[in-house]
């Protein structure tokens, strides 16, 4: 699994946050449906900025539990409406997800084009909600790479995504490799990745960069110096300025690309 279920997001840079809600900007669990008629839950937090960009959050392989909920409600506090869904709707009805939830047999019925159509109802969502401007997606380990392959959509017309250590060859899953498909990206891309992830190595991160480059993608790929997959965890203190910095590089590439 990426998260450990105990674990909690970093709370983005004091000086990011937006004052009227620094004490917190609680999430509500709202229940979506897909294009396809699937019912499928997710956690939706409001930033009081009416119009500003909206994020969708990507879980990892466990779809919607706390870590997700509280990551949307630390993207309201730095002015991005935000909504985390959960994958399993299809397979495992509503969520929220416990600790407890065997999410691997899940996970290897879920298919690009229905987390695509998901995405989509998610943004329509946070549209009509909030009035939000624009979309973009953010995920983490699979949904980074869900994240990836969501910019090569011309339906789900996203302002930008953001990965966060999600696979370049997914060979666990049977999904696209990124690695193979940069031609086909359509919007700015943020990647960032770990040092010592041992399920990404840099030289793939390097070369993704590279072909990123020479297919003319707008993009951003950071790599921390000495961290794990998975450090984006505030229990890793270890980590905390790779966190900071990578709350620093994302909240700036959203209001860039929005």
């Amino acid at each position: 699994m990426c998260f450990a279920y105990d674990a909690r997001p970093p709370a983005p840079p004091a000086d990011l946050l937006l004052p009227p809600i620094a004490g917190g900007a609680a999430a509500e669990l709202v229940e979506l449906r897909s294009s396809d008629g699937t019912r499928f839950s997710a956690s939706l937090a409001e930033s009081p900025e009416r119009h500003s960009p909206g994020v969708v959050i990507l879980p990892d392989v466990r779809g919607l539990y706390p870590f997700y909920t509280e990551l949307a409600e630390r993207f309201a506090e730095a002015g991005h409406h935000a909504i985390a869904i959960d994958y399993f709707g299809r397979t495992a009805g509503l969520g929220p997800r416990d600790q407890d939830f065997e999410y691997m047999p899940h996970v290897q019925q879920l298919r690009v084009p229905q987390v695509q159509h998901d995405i989509a109802a998610a943004g329509h969502a946070l549209q009509g909600r909030t009035g939000a401007a624009a979309i973009a997606t953010v995920g983490f380990c699979l949904g980074g790479l869900h994240s990836f392959l969501a910019s090569m959509s011309a339906e789900l017309g996203l302002s930008s995504v953001v990965g966060f250590y999600g696979p370049l060859e997914p060979s666990r899953y049977e999904m696209p490799a990124p690695l193979d498909r940069t031609a086909d990206i359509r919007c700015p891309l943020l990647g960032l990745f770990g040092e010592e992830d041992k399920a990404i190595p840099v030289d793939q991160v390097r070369r993704f960069d590279r072909l990123l480059g020479e297919a003319g993608v707008d993009h951003e790929i950071h790599v921390y110096h000495g961290a794990p997959h998975s450090f984006f965890d505030r229990r890793f203190k270890d980590y905390a300025d790779a966190s900071e910095d990578a709350w620093r590089r994302t909240l700036s590439f959203l209001a860039r690309t929005a």
